[in-house]
This record gives C-alpha cells, sequence and structure tokens, in this order.
C-alpha cells in the first residue's frame, strides 16, 4: 500500500518522538515507524539535564506528570577510593524510558501523528522524495525524512555508513534496582575498562547503567561474574551493588556501541540524536542532545516549508552547521575524557590535579552540557 506523503521518521525513542511532538505542534503532517511497542526498558543513563526544560515546556510536555527526581549534585569516584563532589550547574531529573518514551508517543498522537509499528527494509532517495519499504510491505514517500533509528541500526548498514563496518569496542549494561540511595545525586564511578553511572528515576528506582570494554567484560562467564570481579572492584560502587536488590528479571545489554564520528546528514536523510552522533555516557547527557537536536531539525523543516529556507541543500547545510555549532564541542570532550580515563596512570595524575583544584570539575561538566534552550518559535 502507499501512504499520503507526510515528514516521515524513522525510529520512536527520544529524539524521534520529540521531533514528531514539535512538527506537528506547527501544522505540519507527520508519519513515524517504529518497531518496538511501548513501554519498553532501553538501556540508558535516564538522566536529562534541565537545559531542554523550557523547550518542553514549549511542546506541552510536562514530565513532572511522571514524578521525576530532581538532580542537583554530581559525584565521581575513582578506583583508588577517591571520590569527588559537585553541584550540577543547572541540575537535572531522572526519569525512566519506560514511562518517558509513551508519554512522548501518546503526546505525538494526541498531537495527530501517525505512529505505524513496522520495521524499515529499505530507504532510496530519487527526484527529491525519498521511497521507505517496510517489513510489512507499506511503501511511504516523502520530501523530508528523519532517521531517528538509534545507536547502530540495520538501516546504517544498508546506508553503508561510516561507522559501522568498524568494530566497536563497547557494551552498556543497565538494570533498575531497589535501595538506598541519595534522590538528589548523580554518580559517576570509575572502574578498569569502564564507567558506572547511578542515580534514581521515578518510584524510588536506582538506575544503574554501565559501558564495559568487551575486551575485558568476555573474560567473564556471566554479568554477575564480571560485576563481581571487575566493577566492585571500586569500592564505591561496590557497597552500591551490595546493598540494593535487582528489579529486572536481567540486565538490559546492547553491544558494539561506537562513538566515532557520524555524519549529521546522510543520504539526504537528517539524522538526529544517538543516529547523529553519540555522547561518550561519562558526560552524561545524551538525553538533552537527543531532545535539543530534534528541536534544531524540527525548526529548520518548519523554515523549509515555509519557504524561508529555499533548497534541500540550504536545510541541510544549515542543519549540518547547527548540530557542529552545538554539539561538536562536547562530543570531542567526551571522546577526550575517555581516551584519558582508559590510562590509567594519567586517569590518577587528573584526579589529584582536580582533588586539589576542586572547581575544574565544575568547568568540565559545563563542557559538556549545553546552555539553557531560548524559545524562539520560528515557525
Amino acid at each position: 500500500m502507499e501512504k499520503e506523503k507526510a515528514i516521515l521518521i524513522v525510529g520512536g525513542g527520544l529524539a524521534g518522538l520529540t521531533a514528531a511532538i514539535h512538527l506537528s505542534k506547527i501544522g505540519l503532517k507527520v508519519i513515524l515507524i517504529e518497531k518496538n511497542e511501548f513501554p519498553k526498558h532501553k538501556v540508558c543513563g535516564e538522566y536529562i539535564s534541565n537545559e531542554v526544560l523550557s523547550y518542553l515546556n514549549w511542546l506541552d510536555v510536562d514530565c513532572e506528570d511522571l514524578k521525576p527526581t530532581h538532580l542537583t549534585k554530581f559525584q565521581f569516584s575513582f578506583l583508588d577510593d577517591k571520590i569527588l563532589d559537585s553541584d550540577l550547574p543547572l541540575g537535572g531529573f531522572g526519569v525512566s524510558r519506560y514511562l518517558l518514551d509513551e508519554f512522548l508517543c501518546k503526546k505525538a498522537i494526541e498531537n495527530g501523528c501517525e505512529i505505524i509499528p513496522d520495521s524499515v527494509e529499505n530507504i532510496s532517495f530519487s527526484e527529491n522524495q525519498f521511497t521507505v519499504t517496510t517489513a510489512k510491505n507499506a511503501v511511504l514517500k516523502s520530501e523530508i525524512l528523519i532517521g531517528a533509528f538509534g545507536k547502530r541500526s540495520n538501516i546504517d548498514q544498508k546506508l553503508g555508513r561510516d561507522f559501522i563496518h568498524k568494530k566497536a569496542p563497547w557494551l552498556a549494561v543497565k538494570a533498575h534496582y531497589s535501595g538506598v540511595f541519595p534522590n538528589d545525586l548523580v554518580g559517576l564511578h570509575h572502574f578498569k575498562g569502564g564507567y558506572c553511572g547511578v542515580s534514581k528515576v521515578e518510584n524510588e528506582r536506582i538506575n544503574i547503567c554501565y559501558l564495559a570494554d568487551y575486551k575485558t567484560f568476555k573474560q567473564y562467564k556471566n554479568i554477575e561474574e564480571y560485576q563481581m570481579n571487575v566493577i566492585s572492584k571500586n569500592p564505591h560502587l561496590k557497597s552500591i551493588l551490595d546493598n540494593c536488590l535487582p528489579l529486572f528479571e536481567k540486565p538490559l545489554t546492547i553491544s558494539q556501541i561506537s562513538f566515532d564520528k557520524k555524519k549529521a546528514v546522510e543520504n539526504h536523510i537528517l539524522m538526529i540524536g544517538d543516529t547523529a552522533g553519540l555522547i561518550h555516557p561519562l558526560c552524561g547527557n545524551g538525553m538533552a542532545m537527543a531532545i535539543h537536536s530534534a528541536k534544531i531539525v524540527s525548526e529548520l523543516i518548519g523554515e523549509y516549508f515555509n519557504h524561508k529556507i529555499k533548497s534541500r541543500l540550504e536545510l541541510e547545510t544549515k542543519y549540518q552547521n547547527e548540530w557542529n555549532r552545538n554539539f561538536s564541542n562536547r562530543l570531542k570532550m567526551g571522546r577526550l575524557l575517555a581516551a584519558v580515563l582508559q590510562r590509567q596512570k594519567l586517569a590518577a595524575l587528573i584526579m589529584r590535579i582536580i582533588i586539589k583544584f576542586p572547581f575544574l570539575l565544575s568547568i568540565i561538566i559545563k563542557h559538556t552540557h549545553g546552555k539553557p534552550i531560548n524559545i524562539h518559535p520560528k515557525c
């Protein structure tokens, strides 16, 4: 079957749903294709910087309805028992993707978006138009296509994107726990070959999500053995894990996570969120970046359909430039911090310097977060 023309969004995660809400709010028809059903847990740190609050309010998305935790403090620990504390300059909030994605999906439908539960088999571009075919034999055509299909997808392979051909060394693991942990704290704890984020989401649940070097991880039989022999070498993480009870039957995992550079525009597709660039988890800001990228692309698409942007080339160029202006430095900082912390001796030296000059931690945090989004709707 063939659908009426509309702006197509492939992927219904945080970035894709936010873009759908924005575009429908400014009067554009939206069709979003998402293979998973809601609600669904995802591997994610589940911390959102307050830099996006004004934008969410403009979208009429009130995350307070989800009873999130309000996060104002940051703590970092290293293997040798040293610990650093800092305020989060803007603060943030913790809410599970299980609740948030379903909440955004309902808002998108309320706005008039069509959500198609299907997976994309092929994307082609010819004569200024995309043709998307799905596993259920739907054929959808559109002048504009937004890619929001996440960190790594079979679509990346079919598009022949550069990063997909390289073997990625990272594995991510996430689970929710019950236990005692401060409501206002985001903890980031280093262990050999990785980093672990700890913070609360709604309903007193503790989200523990870590990134592990796959080479180290595969030396152990299972997640439990790895956590016991590697992660628990950090005494702060050991204390947390020893005093928490898992709420999932088993942790969620994602492998082949790549932090290589990606293009924000590829094959004329406007990429947003993790599809355009994945920030290292130790920067703790991926969710805010996904939301912000949806704002940028939606405003520019609005200008395109209002004829303020005159051509596809101008649209693509402006989006790539805006992506770079807002996110390229954050992504570089994430890669730099990751490289430093993988070198034990250098990381220990950096820790000693920060302990002596604690204001440096606040500076690092500011360089991985954006400024509060100003809302000046152009459309």
